[in-house]
């Protein structure tokens, strides 16, 4: 917390006496905070907060260049992938495939290549933990699920989705998709594609829609350690705190996400609204083979 304080004091071009001024507090307190003798209490941080919003400080990236920094200290054997995660109450103990069923890529160990998918997840959550992970992926199987359609439909089955034509040969496709797999990599659901591939599952767009939503979005990728060998492989290089006040404009952050998601997405669905095919309607095709 104290870095940050003195990064914010510093964006401003103020001096201590100017900054506790400018919040009406004492010099001493501000001082306190930058030598990490006190923390700001959660109305401080709210202040802060305010502030900083006031004068367009940019706080979020300055939590992405703190955990660049950590990442940048981290060293890797070349077998092993430098990756994210973000837990809601922390890890404890044992780090096993864990997660929702109804995640992405079914029950694992979510990882991601970018910090901020991470982090906007966990944003909510005072409790929750930031980790620098990696994992060995040479010792694994790994299934890689292309940013397209295919992708699509796996996420699909595992949000349960495609329930109503289980025994068909399309259901039976997506799931032994990923048998005897120990790590899945595909592209992640975040906050901008969220809306995107709901709609799709809902009718109201076409594959043609999402798949040109994908390519336009460039979303990072996420590894699933699907199997407990694979959980085994993932070590814990580093860990990062988040102040009250970082996980503000983390919000903050997602809500835009969300936003030029949902803004972007509404553009190409008119560009490709004729052309495709629905969701229910491959759904409803499978059924017919049976």
């Amino acid at each position: 917390m104290k870095e940050l304080i003195k990064e914010i004091r510093a964006y401003l071009n103020m001096s201590q006496t100017e900054f506790a001024e400018l919040l009406n507090i004492s010099f001493a307190t501000v001082n306190r905070w930058e030598n990490g003798r006190a923390v700001p209490n959660k109305l401080a941080q709210s202040t802060l907060y305010e502030l900083c919003k006031e004068h367009n400080v940019p706080v979020y990236n300055m939590v992405i260049d703190k955990i660049k920094k950590v990442s940048d200290n981290v060293k890797l054997d070349e077998s092993r992938v430098l990756l994210y995660h973000g837990s809601k109450s922390g890890i404890i103990g044992l780090i096993e495939p864990k997660s929702r069923s109804k995640c992405d890529f079914g029950k694992g160990f979510y990882m991601g290549t970018e910090p901020s998918q991470a982090l906007t997840l966990i944003c909510d959550y005072d409790k929750s933990k930031f980790y620098i992970v990696s994992v060995a992926i040479n010792e694994l199987e790994v299934l890689d699920v292309p940013a397209n359609l295919e992708w699509a439909m796996v996420v699909a089955y595992h949000r349960g989705r495609m329930d109503k034509i289980k025994g068909t040969s399309l259901y039976n496709k997506y799931r032994d998709i990923a048998n005897g797999m120990d790590l899945i990599v595909g592209n992640i659901a975040d906050d901008r594609m969220f809306y995107v591939i709901d709609n799709f599952f809902m009718g109201n767009i076409t594959d043609a829609a999402l798949v040109n939503s994908l390519s336009a979005l460039e979303l990072g990728k996420q590894y699933v350690a699907v199997t407990q060998k694979a959980c085994d492989t993932v070590k814990i290089e580093g860990e990062v705190n988040l102040s009250y006040l970082e996980r503000q404009f983390l919000k903050d952050a997602a809500e835009s996400n969300r936003t030029k998601g949902v803004s972007l997405a509404n553009e190409i669905c008119k560009n490709y609204r004729r052309e495709g095919v629905f969701f229910d309607e491959m759904l409803d095709a499978a059924l017919k083979e049976v």
